[in-house]
């Protein structure tokens, strides 16, 4: 563990920033400039796939012809308003690299444009598509980081809803779980995040809700969800998030259900900080650690 540079990147994500964007525009605009700074490991390679479901999609497959057949489905972060499949490149090339599995990183629908539950239902549909392709849920995993470490849960419960089969893993990166932000850590973690605030959080959240009651298990699973049946879940957080308790707690739940769960919190980190894998120590450790975990729960063959 590196002290010195979890100070370091503490200190760079708290310098002093130029006045929030007003357009929705310019945020996702900002948010592709930031995510654009994190490195993207080689020995991957990429193509758009215009169809998975509903949306496009990024696959991201190792460049060796030496793969395994696993395939991770991911969701992208970015508050359900910003972010897309290229944001998240850093995230889901370190998996594929550490894995040798391929991946999906499904292009879903956008707030305000496209509220709730939108996302949901183009990750089922994304979902769906690979099962009707005759991939095997055992063969899937679902992975995400903040709003998209949220999609893995909530589209496990939609597919389950739905009849479809569980996958085998989901891995949550920082993921938001309660919009109600009834957590201990959304008043704890006020000034530790160099994210997050409790009312950034509300003015994005809003654009998603689109007027909608946040107590709803697709909204607040940590909370309100019955996570029967769910498939073994690894949840990675840093103690410096505001979003903490949704882990937790959900992890928590999970348990009380009979879910297989892992919580790996990981001090003085930022929200999301596996993005910073090549900088951080506890970046690639963490990834190292959700590959592990993919790899004992995923059925795989070398191609």
């Amino acid at each position: 563990m590196s002290r010195e540079q979890r100070a370091a990147l503490d200190a760079r994500l708290r310098q002093p920033q130029p006045e929030a964007p007003g357009s929705l525009e310019a945020m996702r605009a900002g948010f592709r400039a930031m995510m654009a700074e994190m490195i993207v490991p080689s020995g991957i390679r990429t193509r758009t796939v215009d169809e998975l479901g509903s949306r496009p999609a990024l696959l991201v497959e190792p460049a060796s012809s030496d793969r395994r057949t696993g395939t991770i489905l991911y969701f992208h972060g970015g508050s359900f308003v910003v972010g897309s499949p290229e944001t998240a490149l850093s995230l889901t090339g370190n998996l594929v690299v550490r894995t040798g599995f391929r991946a999906y990183s499904l292009d879903y629908r956008l707030a305000p444009e496209h509220p709730f539950p939108a996302a949901i239902e183009d990750a089922v549909s994304a979902y769906r598509a690979l099962l009707n392709d005759g991939v095997a849920p055992s063969t899937i995993a679902f992975a995400g980081d903040s709003a998209g470490g949220g999609l893995t849960t909530t589209t496990c419960l939609a597919a389950r809803e739905a009849g479809l089969p569980m996958p085998a893993a989901i891995v949550a990166f920082s993921p938001g779980l309660d919009v109600t932000r009834t957590g201990e850590s959304m008043d704890a973690k006020e000034g530790i995040d160099p994210f997050f605030t409790r009312e950034s959080l509300e003015r994005t959240s809003a654009l998603y809700l689109a007027g909608q009651d946040p107590r709803h298990p697709l909204l607040s699973p940590a909370v309100l969800a019955d996570l029967t049946a769910f498939p073994p879940t690894l949840l990675q957080v840093g103690t410096n998030e505001v979003l903490l308790d949704d882990s937790t707690r959900l992890a928590a739940r999970a348990r009380a259900a009979g879910v297989d769960v892992v919580l790996d919190v990981t001090a003085d980190v930022p929200h999301v900080f596996q993005a910073y894998a090549g900088v951080l120590d506890e970046a690639d450790q963490a990834l190292d650690r959700a590959a592990l975990f993919l790899t004992q729960h995923v059925q795989w063959a070398s191609e």
